[in-house]
Formats: C-alpha cells, sequence, structure tokens
C-alpha cells in the first residue's frame, strides 16, 4: 500500500477534524492524535476505513514522552509518515493589566501547547518526514502577525512563526517541505464571546489550505498560507 501517512494532532476537533476528513477523502491513511481518549476513538471509527487507513493514539503534546511515543507508534503502524501536521492548541483570553481574562495560573497550559506542542511535534516528528522525504504544517494564526491588545495567545503564534521559520533553515537540504497555516478567525468553540458576531471561516476552508500545500510537487515548499475571511479586520 502506497497511500501517503498523514498524522493530524488536534485531531478530534476543528481544524485537525476538518483537515483528517478531508485528507480521508483524498486517500491519505490517518494517524490522528489529541488529548480526549474517547472523542478521539469515536471520530476516528466515523471516518471509516479500520485500521488500515486509520490509526488513532491519545497524546497532550506538551508532554515530550507522549509525542515521542506517538512518532513512534505511527512509523511501526504504517511503517511511514509523509505528513505532519502539528495543529494542537489552546486559546485562553488574557489581560495583562489585569482587566479580565483568565487569570495567569491558567495560562501555561495555553503557552505549552502552542509552542512546546509544535516544537515537540517537529523534533519528534522530523527523523521519519526526512527519511521520506515529508512535509511538516504547523497552525500558526494570523494573531502571529499582527497586534492583539493584551493577549498571550497572539505571542505564542508569533512564536510558531519563528518556529517554522528556525525548522524551515535547519532543514535546508534535507528535501522536507515546512508550512505554516495562518487562519483569522475560525468558526470554532474557541471563538471568544465578544467576536461572535464578525466574519468567520469554515474550518473546511483551512482543511483545503493545507492540503493544497501538501499537495504542491516535490519542488515547491509553500512557506506560509494566510487565510482570513472576507470581511475580518486587517489588524485581527
Amino acid at each position: 500500500m502506497n497511500d501517503q501517512v498523514l498524522l493530524v494532532t488536534g485531531a478530534s476537533s476543528g481544524l485537525g477534524a476538518a483537515t483528517a476528513r478531508l485528507a480521508a477523502k483524498s486517500g491519505y491513511r490517518l494517524v490522528l492524535a489529541a488529548r480526549g481518549a474517547d472523542r478521539l476513538a469515536a471520530f476516528a471509527e466515523s471516518l471509516g476505513g479500520g485500521p488500515d487507513r486509520v490509526f488513532a493514539q491519545p497524546c497532550d503534546v506538551a508532554d515530550w514522552g507522549q509525542v515521542s511515543a506517538l512518532i513512534e507508534r505511527a512509523e511501526e503502524h504504517f511503517g511511514r509518515l509523509d505528513v505532519v501536521f502539528a495543529n494542537a492548541g489552546i486559546a485562553v483570553t488574557t489581560s495583562f493589566l489585569g482587566d479580565g481574562g483568565t487569570p495567569p495560573e491558567q495560562w501555561q497550559d495555553m503557552v505549552l501547547a502552542n509552542v512546546c506542542g509544535p516544537a515537540y511535534t517537529a523534533r519528534a516528528a522530523l527523523p521519519a518526514l526526512v527519511r521520506s522525504g515529508g512535509h511538516l504544517v504547523l497552525t500558526g494564526s494570523a494573531a502571529g502577525r499582527g497586534v492583539r491588545p493584551g493577549s498571550l495567545y497572539s505571542a505564542t503564534k508569533w512564536a510558531v512563526s519563528g518556529l517554522a521559520q528556525a525548522i524551515r533553515a535547519e532543514c535546508v537540504g534535507s528535501g522536507v517541505r515546512v508550512t505554516v497555516v495562518q487562519p483569522g478567525l475560525v468558526d470554532t468553540p474557541a471563538i471568544p464571546v465578544d467576536r461572535y458576531g464578525e466574519p468567520k471561516l469554515e474550518p473546511e476552508d483551512v482543511a483545503r489550505a493545507v492540503l493544497y500545500a501538501v499537495g504542491q510537487p516535490p519542488s515547491v515548499d509553500v512557506n506560509e498560507i494566510l487565510i482570513r475571511p472576507v470581511g475580518q479586520a486587517a489588524y485581527r
């Protein structure tokens, strides 16, 4: 069986689930990872195809041991990895003045998931991607390109943009391609209440961007994709 293998973190909902669905329809074999075991198992079953097409493994991307075990088990199961979509992340509202938002003791999980998560995923997966001449995709954000007052989330997504550039620079000559996808506001449960009324992308819009990047010829490296809904303010 020669169908390419695509691994998605944060796969049981939102952008990850939409990308997994589209990738399954496009003929990819899938490795799905998320923290919630029951929800992940139900989602994997909904895709059909059985263990020859879909392998699900609970994983907290903020835990290096779990991430490295995920990659090891994925290669054992399918024999290769061709695309890794480091998508898992967390969004919480913050204020440095203390004017609303979540309390500081709740910020750490977001920083670990959004910064260490893709870094750990890249470190664990890149040896496999070098072997396959594969592709690493990271979920950034339009918030990682502009200023969001009081937003630590924005700062973590700035970090993802820098991480993608650092990885790409180190991978020159390896055959590995690196893409950071930077969506604007997407219609998921993570939307802040005060932004419900704004223009929004659908998760499937972002999934198509991911599959566009990984579907390019091996000589083409799509470095960044910035995708906003029509009407979203530029500074957002």
